[in-house]
């Protein structure tokens, strides 16, 4: 990458990073409005599909993109957290924007925030710029059609200003507890709110309170919906080289023979709800399919950086994005379903608002040893902390701590390879990487991977 627009966009994040943070909100949709406003709503020159929930979204938002560019729509793809660089939250074409782009958008936007910022008493925070960035962004290139992953919750997130024409419901689970509470049925109204009148809602399997929520809220706004497990499904997944092999239900038929390059049941699942989603999108159904080869074709294509991803061989090391309990639950039945390691290490490094305990007690019965270390973010859990609440879930020999996370990749590797039996092949041992979005993108460029 270009070393002077690198320059500018750490200078433009720098300026963002004095904004109010994604870990704080206000909960109103009244300044993103009034910059999409002076914008020209930018917004709605596209058609979007919206993608809400707890888990899923970002590999949910990543399949529809790449289902939609294989049937050969222009798309402006947001998305959030990113692993390793800005730039990858917003993206044009099935990839992400440049830095120079990325650092033009924040330009053309700055004086209209500015305004914003004048005329309200809470300036508007970094997430709202940057969807505000996207948002114009799209509008420029210009996109047919907008892929928009939510950032917190649903009714108050500023993605909200759009209003979708797929409206995408992931699984819905506890998580950001102290914004969003540990009621499930609030949490599942809250991120129904994407659903407007006219829009076509998509939905995963859901706990039955969060489901009654999102159905009283289909039923209040009269909008569609297709149910995974009723209108669309997962009908057979084998397990194949470096993903899987599926036979998917969808609202216009049956796909077969898709290869998925991605572990675990749960992102079959996620494949089903994307393409559910893209059908709605062009409006197939039992009258009409979307054409098998192209589908099968952009689903081979698939890339989700972060997720079960493998960034080295012999010893294998994986590095994963799970930082709740939920998603943490996929990729342990990912790792003991798909995978055969004679010995399983772990690396954790988990932020200190996430639910470590129940992160840990998810690892314990496919892991053999952890090493407990911590990543760049002010928010990290002290590792230590970490160690403590994991001593009675492991047990002390099963425990190493390693604050720096290069050290504690080196040492994972390490107990990977060893072995009790001298005789024995050192071969077939594995590591895994994971508690973080913030650790699996730090880990990502550790190996060396460019962002995606």
């Amino acid at each position: 990458m270009d070393p002077a627009a690198l320059h500018e966009l750490r200078v433009v994040e720098a300026e963002l990073n004095e904004r109010w943070p994604e870990t704080k909100i206000e909960p109103s949709l009244d300044r993103i409005r009034a910059l999409t406003d002076l914008l020209a709503e930018p917004q709605r020159s596209y058609p979007v599909v919206h993608i809400a929930g707890t888990n899923g979204k970002s590999s949910t938002t990543r399949i529809v993109d790449a289902l939609l560019t294989g049937l050969e729509l222009r798309t402006g793809r947001y998305t959030s957290p990113h692993l390793q660089l800005a730039t990858e939250r917003i993206g044009v074409d099935g990839a992400p924007i440049s830095p120079a782009g990325y650092v033009e958008a924040y330009r053309d936007v700055a004086p209209y925030v500015s305004i914003v910022d004048s005329q309200s008493d809470v300036k508007m925070s970094k997430f709202e710029v940057l969807t505000g960035m996207a948002f114009a962004a799209f509008a420029d290139a210009p996109v047919d059609a907008g892929v928009v992953e939510v950032g917190l919750g649903g009714s108050w997130d500023a993605t909200n200003v759009a209003d979708a024409k797929v409206a995408v419901i992931c699984p819905v689970a506890l998580d950001h507890a102290e914004y969003l509470g540990t009621d499930l049925a609030g949490i599942a109204r809250e991120k129904a709110g994407i659903i407007k009148p006219e829009s076509i809602v998509v939905m995963a399997s859901q706990p039955a309170e969060a489901q009654q929520e999102i159905m009283n809220r289909i039923a209040e706004v009269d909008a569609t919906v297709a149910r995974e497990g009723q209108e669309f499904g997962v009908l057979e997944r084998t397990v194949a080289v470096g993903g899987q092999l599926l036979k998917l239900q969808g609202l216009g038929g049956v796909y077969d023979e898709i290869f998925l390059p991605l572990h675990g049941e749960h992102q079959a699942r996620n494949a089903a709800l994307a393409l559910a989603a893209v059908e709605a999108f062009f409006g197939a159904g039992a009258e009409r399919q979307l054409d098998v080869e192209r589908i099968r074709s952009a689903f081979a294509s698939v890339i989700v950086p972060g997720r079960l991803e493998r960034v080295r061989a012999a010893p294998t090391v994986l590095v994963d994005a799970a930082h709740n309990p939920h998603g943490t639950r996929a990729l342990a039945d990912a790792l003991s379903s798909e995978f055969s390691f004679r010995k399983l290490v772990a690396v954790v490094g988990v932020l200190g608002d996430k639910d470590a305990r129940g992160i840990l007690a998810e690892l314990e019965p496919v892991v053999e040893e952890l090493v407990l270390t911590r990543n760049s973010s002010p928010r990290s859990l002290d590792p230590d902390e970490l160690a403590g609440i994991a001593l009675d879930i492991f047990g002390q020999d099963r425990i190493m701590v390693e604050p720096r996370l290069d050290n504690a990749v080196e040492q994972a590797i390490q107990l990977a390879e060893e072995t009790d039996d001298p005789g024995e092949s050192v071969s077939g041992g594995g590591v895994v990487i994971t508690g973080s979005v913030v650790t699996a993108g730090e880990a990502r460029a550790l190996f060396g991977k460019e962002p995606a």
